[in-house]
């Protein structure tokens, strides 16, 4: 939102998308500094589980997917402190490419062809990287996206009714949870930005988005390693510390 208070340290706005937040009202660094540092918890979130897959040497895809979803919160950091369109495309890019590693990771057990799925999916995040760059996408963004989602969605659905272990079906139900309150959150900020510029305190939807997607991804990871793990016959359990939940696993000895 345009309102600022202080001077622009990275000039006037020239992203395509602008969210319900007074710019520059705490530094003249940061354009929209709430939708900022809401990406801190995803950061946090996704090392925790990146440190988890390494310690437990789980298959390399569960590292890059961590690593994607640190990779998309610091993009996000970068589009919003700026909201510059050159920088758009690091939120916007990563957001295709993490789903489009979801794609991998929940399709590829079944797949016959090792090879074919991740070269296509490769070469398709690349070209649209490309296209991206060249052509400023506003619904048709947003209608790609959607549709990379729903393509998860039948899948994701399989491993949960598959799923016998309550506790990993609480995860896929914490996952459901977060992802139906953060898209809440996400509207309400969108369709009711003109009351809200009005209130005394900004609720800061697009903020709360951020938040609730971050614990989305890492409990979203979180089923998926149990899922996986399973189908290696790696005896996973989901345990607490401090109450946060993470996979553990057995895997079995290997013969001498």
């Amino acid at each position: 939102m345009a309102d600022s208070v202080v001077s622009s340290f990275w000039g006037p706005v020239t992203s395509t998308v602008e969210l319900c937040e007074k710019n520059y009202t705490h530094s003249s660094y940061i354009a929209e500094f709430y939708n900022t540092i809401s990406n801190a918890p995803c950061i946090l979130l996704a090392l925790v589980g990146l440190i988890n897959a390494l310690r437990q040497r789980f298959e390399k895809r569960f590292s890059v997917l961590h690593i994607s979803n640190m990779i998309l919160a610091i993009g996000s950091m970068i589009f919003h402190a700026t909201l510059q369109h050159v920088l758009q495309q690091s939120d916007e890019t990563p957001m295709v490419w993490e789903m489009l590693l979801y794609l991998y990771v929940l399709y590829s057990p079944d797949w016959h062809y090792r090879s074919t799925m991740p070269t296509f999916l490769f070469l398709y995040g690349a070209a649209f990287a490309v296209a991206h760059s060249l052509v400023r996408f506003r619904i048709g963004f947003k209608v790609h996206y959607i549709v990379l989602c729903l393509l998860c969605v039948p899948r994701m659905y399989k491993y949960y009714i598959q799923t016998k272990d309550v506790a990993a079906k609480r995860l896929a139900k914490l996952y459901v949870a977060t992802i139906f309150l953060g898209t809440l959150c996400w509207l309400f900020d969108r369709i009711f930005c003109k009351k809200l510029s009005h209130w005394y305190m900004n609720p800061q939807g697009h903020a709360w988005w951020h938040v609730l997607m971050g614990f989305n991804s890492y409990f979203a990871n979180a089923f998926l390693m149990f899922c996986r793990a399973q189908q290696l016959g790696w005896k996973p359990q989901v345990v607490h510390l401090f109450g946060f939940p993470y996979v553990k696993i057995q895997k079995p000895k290997k013969r001498e």
